[in-house]
């Protein structure tokens, strides 16, 4: 049965996971968000939800 014969499919398998756990984490750690809540932001909200219903 070649579902059991590993050799065609695991080199890919195994070389795509390094290149995902190199890759990625490094881009998502340097992504900074493009606008930043300033402090008066945070202390003062704009408005609270305002729920329609009961």
């Amino acid at each position: 049965m070649p579902q059991l014969n590993p050799g065609p499919w695991m080199l890919i398998w195994l070389s795509s996971w390094v290149i995902f756990l190199f890759t990625i984490p490094p881009l998502m750690i340097s992504f900074k968000p493009s606008n930043s809540p300033t402090k008066s932001q945070i202390l003062n909200p704009l408005d609270s939800w305002h729920w329609p219903w009961p």
